[in-house]
């Protein structure tokens, strides 16, 4: 493939336009179950960044966009669902649903004084900048939503937002932004409606120290703060939380976290969660092996009140087969399953395949 690679290359040197294909797919095999016990699904998707401002600074204007098809494999339920399957108040995948066409970003991102202020507004994907850090990639990392951004944030879907990025001292940030409550990535023109006219966001805010702009996610200590709006028509009241997150990568090659979040209110999954885990990297960076620990607390407005607290652990291994293929098996342990009093452990083990282009 190494036209098609230059041919993109020369793409993006000439025209500012780069682009990008990907097809992941996710089998997942529960050791017991209240219902199903395997899903599978799959996810393609086109995405791709046009700079059209000041390609040759580093104030650039840019149209990001990304569109997905998201699909059962030959299961009844897709992996997203598997967690409430199994009676685990969580989810074991996150982006393995079943949605079908999607709109997933398209927004236009702009750069000022050398980057030191950013922002971005359009169609946009909260989890792409709130809370993050160097794990936090469902399509490569972890699989569970315990490590993956945040159970005790509810993120809303994608859907019309905006945010801004401030750096000074070239080491601290403030972000802050807001979203659409009711984003619906399936009916993008719907989304003018629920954004000016209904009219309920989710907010956030977030401090944070990075050891540099180019490790802002490997080395990176934030507090992040959100409030959602009540959704009325979803009888979902209000909501408010903190989030903390510290990470960095030691010698090139390990990479701790320690990540711990509260919610009050709104229609979190979870009202508190305490994760801690490690990264090693392989083969020059090209593979990793990462294990997370997690504690979690139902939240008692989404699920009521009553609930054992959870304990999750998951590990896996990535490893890059070929330049465009990555192949990663992947076990979470589940003690306690918060909806499943009857079960003390289950076990979910995962394949997961990408290839991208």
């Amino acid at each position: 493939m190494d036209e098609y690679f230059g041919f993109k290359k020369r793409v993006e040197e000439e025209h500012g336009f780069s682009f990008g294909f990907d097809y992941n797919a996710l089998l997942q095999v529960a050791s017991e179950s209240l219902g199903e016990d395997i899903a599978a699904g799959g996810v393609f998707r086109a995405f791709g960044q046009w700079t059209l401002v000041r390609r040759d600074t580093g104030n650039t204007g840019s149209l990001v966009y990304k569109v997905e098809s998201r699909h059962s494999l030959g299961t009844d339920i897709p992996p997203k669902d598997l967690g409430f399957e199994i009676g685990y108040a969580g989810l074991t995948a996150v982006t393995f649903s079943d949605i079908g066409w999607a709109l997933t970003n398209l927004y236009w991102e702009q750069r000022l004084w050398n980057n030191l202020v950013a922002f971005v507004f359009g169609v946009v994907d909260t989890t792409d900048y709130v809370d993050t850090y160097s794990l936090v990639d469902p399509w490569s990392d972890f699989n569970n939503l315990a490590f993956s951004t945040d159970p005790t944030i509810p993120a809303p879907d994608q859907g019309l937002g905006a945010a801004a990025r401030i750096l000074f001292m070239d080491h601290f940030y403030i972000l802050g932004g807001l979203a659409d409550a009711n984003g619906d990535p399936t009916d993008s023109l719907e989304g003018f409606h629920t954004f000016f006219e209904v009219a309920e966001y989710f907010s956030h805010l977030e401090i944070g120290w990075v050891a540099s702009y180019d490790r802002r996610f490997t080395d990176n200590v934030h507090l992040t703060a959100w409030y959602v709006d009540p959704r009325k028509e979803m009888q979902v009241p209000s909501g408010w939380g903190l989030a903390f997150s510290m990470n960095f990568l030691v010698v090139e090659t390990w990479q701790p976290f320690v990540r711990a979040g509260y919610a009050d209110g709104g229609d979190s999954l979870w009202e508190g969660s305490v994760s801690i885990g490690l990264g090693y990297h392989l083969r020059r960076k090209s593979d990793l092996l990462a294990l997370g620990l997690n504690w979690g607390r139902p939240s008692k407005v989404t699920f009521g009140p009553g609930l054992n607290d959870q304990y999750t652990m998951e590990v896996f291994y990535r490893v890059q087969l070929l330049r465009v293929l990555t192949l990663t098996p992947d076990v979470q342990i589940i003690i306690n399953p918060a909806l499943n009093p009857d079960e003390d452990l289950i076990s979910v083990f995962s394949i997961r395949g990408r290839l991208s282009f």
